[in-house]
């Protein structure tokens, strides 16, 4: 079992603030076909502030790191993902404190204490059309590797896999939560921005572990490419 540095998991966030940054008008194009059009927007707003203060974010151990991340993307992603996003890091954060590496059972109970604390300021759940459609079934491959063999590259490719999975899983249901909520039936047949922003960010965790995998919703092969 190869334990997580905190050296990985910072690759891991520079890797992030790169695919929102790249994406930010395709996943806000994907939000304008059932919601307003501002989650690509809106979440490259925070992640730029991340990528700009880089230098500046406390990295002596990984849940300082994780909690002042929570606090920019709080500060500085509009709409409702400021919250949510927020509420996952600051979860993860809590339980990281004075770590600078994690065992792969540690990271699915930061991932299952974020999607506890998304769940509580959001009230969605699984169905709902959510980023938690992506999360969950992520979260279940963490958990099975974490039992059984403890290998990192492969539950990294399996939980890409899951998240990829949910983007035509959830396409044909009806938003529950969020603006594409009020749009009613309009909301089928189309893909939730937050599912496709997930997938899409472990692939290309995947890709920089040179892991890379080929997506199968035409969503994230699009915005993987």
């Amino acid at each position: 079992m190869t334990d997580i540095s905190q050296e990985r998991i910072e690759r891991a966030i520079r890797t992030t603030c790169a695919t929102v940054l790249r994406n930010e008008h395709y996943f806000s194009d994907l939000d304008g076909l059932a919601g307003d059009g501002d989650f690509g927007t809106s979440l490259a707003t925070g992640f730029r502030v991340i990528d700009k203060e880089w230098d500046e974010i406390p990295k002596t151990d990984i849940g300082a790191m994780l909690l002042k991340i929570s606090m920019l993307v709080s500060k500085h992603v509009g709409g409702s993902s400021g919250p949510i996003w927020g509420t996952g890091f600051m979860k993860a954060a809590m339980l990281t404190r004075g770590k600078t590496s994690i065992t792969l059972q540690e990271l699915a109970d930061m991932l299952g204490s974020a999607i506890e604390g998304i769940q509580a300021r959001g009230g969605a759940k699984l169905g709902d059309k959510t980023l938690l459609d992506a999360l969950i079934p992520v979260h279940e491959k963490l958990k099975e590797h974490a039992a059984g063999d403890g290998d990192v590259c492969a539950a990294l490719c399996e939980a890409a896999a899951a998240a990829d999975s949910a983007v035509d899983e959830t396409r044909n249901l009806v938003a529950h939560r969020g603006r594409a909520s009020q749009v009613g039936e309009r909301s089928a047949n189309t893909p939730d921005p937050g599912i496709v922003a997930i997938a899409t960010i472990l692939h290309d965790w995947c890709k920089d572990c040179g892991l890379a995998q080929t997506p199968n919703a035409a969503e994230v092969a699009k915005a993987t490419a």
